[in-house]
């Protein structure tokens, strides 16, 4: 009656994925197999990332583009945090290498595309803070070998590495492998253990687009997936 519009809960629900995960790219139209390889890379996130211990709740999983990715899984904290256990850490890496490790186990290895560029990027900086900043390389111990702010490029931290040997530095990139590798086994083992999931998953996305966390509930419980709310038969 004031001539106020009330703003629906779909409404409020899109402006607050546009929020977190990006503006849509509804121009962006990809191909059935690259719209499934994405189904399956962020599905591959979204369980590594469920059964993994103390990672932070799955909150959404989508393949509709935003920003520069194809797909987006994301993952929202039920309380803020200040600071970040080992256990943590690592569970991160592993969720971060769901993606690509769900691509190869469905197109095999000659198929994994560029899709986890940035993952493994960011899988690699936290396995090398770990060791190089945060002293939880038990071989290492708890010191600091790195005075960057925030530099990413592997190379060009090698160059600013203070006081460190040859030696050390040696022990350092082989630090960061075995963290990088034992988590990607460990993702690796998650994922073949819930293939069944995964092929789930994939299809709910393709059939949906976007699935949230009761949908993500019936999937790991090996529930009949429903409907997200507010879903048209006519897709949208």
């Amino acid at each position: 009656r004031s001539g106020k519009r009330v703003v629906s809960m779909a409404e409020f629900e899109k402006a607050k994925d546009k929020i977190i995960m990006g503006t849509e790219r509804k121009t962006m139209v990809m191909s059935e197999k690259e719209k499934r390889n994405t189904a399956y890379h962020e599905a591959g996130h979204a369980i590594v990332g469920r059964i993994v211990p103390e990672h932070h709740p799955v909150y959404k999983v989508s393949v509709i583009p935003r920003g520069r990715a194809l797909g987006v899984t994301m993952f929202l904290p039920e309380a803020d945090m200040h600071s970040h256990s080992k256990l943590f850490l690592e569970s991160s890496i592993c969720s971060l290498f769901g993606g690509r490790i769900a691509e190869e186990m469905t197109l095999g290895k000659d198929g994994v595309t560029t899709g986890a560029s940035n993952d493994i990027l960011r899988a690699t900086e936290i396995a090398r803070n770990m060791v190089t900043k945060w002293g939880l390389s038990e071989k290492l111990g708890p010191l600091s070998y790195e005075e960057d702010e925030g530099e990413v490029f592997l190379g060009r931290q090698y160059n600013q590495r203070r006081n460190v040997s040859g030696q050390t530095a040696k022990e350092i990139d082989a630090e960061v492998r075995l963290i990088i590798d034992r988590c990607y086994s460990r993702a690796e083992q998650i994922l073949k253990d819930n293939l069944d999931k995964l092929h789930l998953m994939a299809d709910a996305l393709m059939t949906y687009e976007t699935i949230d966390a009761e949908q993500i509930d019936d999937i790991m419980c090996g529930r009949k997936v429903r409907q997200p709310k507010g879903w048209n038969d006519d897709g949208t």
